[in-house]
């Protein structure tokens, strides 16, 4: 099992990881962000439907895992959401929490989940949800991925600061591990993250950003 990663707090309760020296969400409203750039990005709510897959390339705090929840469950979806996500430094269970109780409005799926982070469970059943944490680095552990994602929340720290995550073979790893039809969105609108995208095959939008982020990333598998 991965070393948890142990986050500062900076500006009362934003974790920021000093391996990375960046937030593990946006200073302005994370929540906000995700909705914005992981859901809209990828047109949901429009296409859940039962089974729908979503992956994740950086957990952080769990953040996305309960917005999308909460997007499912708020839209009704029937079935079950597949979300499965790819970290090498997990956070310990306190230091999650703790960034989770920034979002009250998602207090409720925190305070269920909660058990399992404390327990460190890797993979989650519910009724709603079908939830696995891949741990190592993406690198080594996506290429041997046995499944296809309908939607790729690429979530990873700032290009600039782990560029281990962006790089031209991740992306293309990320490519043969979507679905025909199925997106992959991302905050972050450099140059290179985006022809690495191209490069695998997606068909790639640069589209505005959330807050003072002018730009962000779409991407569609044809």
């Amino acid at each position: 099992m991965s070393q948890p990663d142990t986050p500062e707090w900076r500006d009362g309760d934003v974790p920021v990881s000093p391996r990375f020296d960046d937030p593990y969400y946006s200073l302005e409203n994370g929540l906000s962000e995700t909705r914005h750039t992981f859901h809209a990005g990828n047109d949901l709510p429009a296409r859940l439907r039962d089974g729908f897959h979503v992956a994740e390339l950086g957990f952080g705090t769990g953040l996305n895992l309960l917005a999308t929840l909460a997007l499912w469950r708020a839209e009704r979806i029937p079935g079950q959401l597949r979300f499965t996500t790819f970290e090498a430094f997990p956070l310990a269970a306190a230091d999650m929490l703790r960034a989770q109780a920034a979002f009250p409005e998602l207090s409720e799926i925190a305070a269920e989940l909660a058990p399992f982070w404390q327990r460190d469970a890797r993979e989650i059943t519910l009724p709603d949800l079908q939830f696995a944490m891949v741990e190592g680095d993406a690198r080594q552990t996506l290429p041997a991925w046995q499944e296809q994602a309908d939607a790729w929340f690429l979530d990873g720290f700032s290009p600039a600061k782990n560029p281990e995550l962006w790089g031209p073979e991740l992306m293309d790893a990320v490519a043969r591990h979507t679905a025909p039809g199925g997106s992959a969105a991302t905050y972050t609108a450099a140059g290179h993250v985006r022809r690495a995208l191209a490069e695998a095959g997606f068909e790639v939008e640069r589209r505005p950003g959330h807050g003072r982020k002018r730009h962000m990333t779409v991407a569609r598998k044809p």
